[in-house]
């Protein structure tokens, strides 16, 4: 075992991590920041997901440095693709043409635009990045955390590392439930937070989003990538859970909004393989699209498959020992590789013959060598039990006139950021009632509080990814990519200010003089927008 030490310890390298690791770094002090898989950027590479963006983000509504990581995406094809004219002369380039986001691109773009941000601080070892490690144990004294021991995925090999403030982005929250900091899973019921949407009933804790096990795929009409038959692909190919309109490996789910069954498949133009944009599934997380090439290039784009027919909600992540939670995960995958040999075998096309085993499995996108994703996409994490927690009547359109109160998202005068996303649920793993659908409203676009940062107790852990002071219910607007970098970008921040300043997260949060002057350092070096335009934090989403 070694030992090391520093002032910022960060635990989970995904994109909260990464930003907490850089804003700390940013402010002069010494970072530590691991993560369990080879790659960092959690969501947006070794989970393989494309950025879920509000349509303001071209302009505001985000950190400097996370508009920045966007630009190294975009210049990073500029620099290394063979783009068309068309491309190239475009300012808001698109490298995959999803419908999702204006900048859906390969994980692995992601991957070395991150690289880029962090580079000027390795280079001197002011920040020393250790993949692929997770954490096994913290040690704490009173409301205290003093080290957390890591073991290597790859070696075995146990480092412990103290620190000054330690920062918890792991994807689960696991550093709450190894350091002893309150923290709640699962759904909360109307009795405890008045939330219109929360549990007519007790809270459950089993009751959670979903996580979806991602894969990308390319297609080739003449070829045939046909994959083994899963080991339980039966199982999986008779699945319908009672509120689906048809077995989940189909075309057929429903609009998270109205849950009216649809039907959505993929190639409904015939075109759309090779960069048409007509709007079908293969084109909504497309992360490279042939369109963007010059005729002939490429034979086809890649599509990120995150679709209802693999959202795994057989079982949640969390309240559940170790053998379940893994069951989880296998089932997870294989659920993932059942719907892909359907759509390679059984799949209705739309010249009324059957299967597309033209679809190839692209795990060298993923940097994996079995197809899928490097790592499950966790929608819910812990929560932390925090100084203020954000409740659905602080955002929601529904509950917020249902509550008499005036239009637009609560004003939080200890703001450290903004976001903007519907409260959007996926259907959840449950208890004895089993899973259940959608929970998709409206809300307004709003700001990150500084409260939901601030454990009730322990003094120097921080949360910087999902494990925020939010509800299960406001959890599904707070998770997103740009509010996942906003949050761990400002808990780096506040952890590197109180060091800077002798001070600490509870006292900048509870006294004025300190809070203005964190959020003036916010604003001012570190760009951020901690509110959001009359008009548009008015607007509903």
């Amino acid at each position: 075992m070694t030992v090391q030490e520093t002032d910022v310890l960060v635990v989970g390298g995904g994109l909260g991590g990464v930003a907490a690791a850089l804003s700390s770094a940013r402010l002069g002090r010494r970072v530590v920041l691991t993560e369990e898989s080879p790659w960092l950027g959690g969501q947006m590479t070794s989970q393989a997901v494309p950025p879920d963006e509000h349509p303001w983000i071209e302009s505001r509504g985000a950190t400097r440095t996370y508009r920045k990581l966007r630009q190294n995406i975009r210049d990073y094809y500029r620099r290394n693709y063979d783009l068309s004219a068309d491309a190239l002369a475009t300012a808001v380039l698109n490298p995959g043409g999803g419908g999702v986001s204006p900048i859906c691109h390969e994980p692995v773009v992601g991957v070395a635009a991150i690289g880029e941000l962090l580079a000027p601080y390795r280079a001197d070892a002011q920040l020393t990045v250790l993949c692929p490690y997770e954490p096994v144990s913290a040690e704490t004294s009173g409301d205290t955390v003093t080290a957390v021991t890591l073991r290597s995925r790859e070696t075995g090999e146990e480092t412990t590392i103290s620190a000054a403030y330690v920062l918890d982005a792991t994807e689960l929250g696991d550093l709450l439930e190894l350091g002893g900091v309150e923290h709640v899973i699962g759904a909360e019921s109307q009795a405890q937070t008045g939330e219109p949407h929360a549990l007519d009933g007790p809270a459950d804790p089993l009751v959670q989003q979903s996580f979806t096990w991602c894969f990308a795929v390319d297609y080739h009409p003449d070829g045939d990538f046909t994959i083994d038959r899963p080991v339980d692909y039966d199982f999986w190919r008779a699945y319908r859970p009672d509120f689906w309109p048809a077995p989940l490996l189909s075309w057929e789910d429903v609009i998270p909004q109205t849950l009216t069954p649809r039907r959505e498949a993929i190639f409904e133009h015939p075109d759309s393989p090779r960069g048409h944009v007509a709007a079908d599934r293969w084109n909504f997380r497309r992360i490279f699209s042939a369109a963007n090439y010059p005729r002939g290039r490429y034979g086809s784009d890649v599509t990120l498959v995150n679709w209802p027919q693999i959202d795994y909600m057989a079982g949640p992540l969390l309240g559940v020992d170790e053998q379940t939670k893994q069951r989880h995960l296998a089932a997870s995958r294989e659920q993932s590789l059942s719907f892909l040999y359907w759509m390679q075998t059984e799949a209705p096309r739309l010249d009324g013959g059957t299967g597309y085993r033209g679809l190839r499995l692209r795990g060298d996108v993923l940097g994996t060598s079995d197809g899928l994703a490097m790592r499950p996409y966790v929608r819910e994490s812990r929560r932390i039990k925090a100084e203020f927690t954000v409740l659905e009547q602080h955002v929601g359109v529904q509950a917020r006139a249902e509550a008499g109160l005036p239009p637009g998202s609560e004003i939080f005068t200890d703001s450290v950021g903004v976001g903007s996303y519907r409260i959007d649920l996926h259907p959840c793993s449950g208890g004895e009632g089993g899973p259940s659908t959608y929970i998709d409203i409206a809300d307004h676009p709003f700001q990150i509080p500084l409260g939901a940062l601030i454990p009730q107790r322990v003094e120097n852990l921080l949360p910087a990814n999902k494990n925020i002071g939010t509800t299960h219910i406001t959890n599904g607007c707070y998770r997103l990519h740009p509010v996942e970098w906003n949050i761990g970008e400002a808990a780096g921040a506040l952890a590197a200010h109180c060091l800077n300043t002798s001070t600490t997260p509870r006292k900048v949060r509870n006294d004025p003089a300190l809070l203005a002057g964190f959020q003036r350092l916010l604003t001012g070096s570190l760009g951020f927008d901690l509110s959001w335009p009359e008009h548009l934090r008015t607007s509903e989403r």
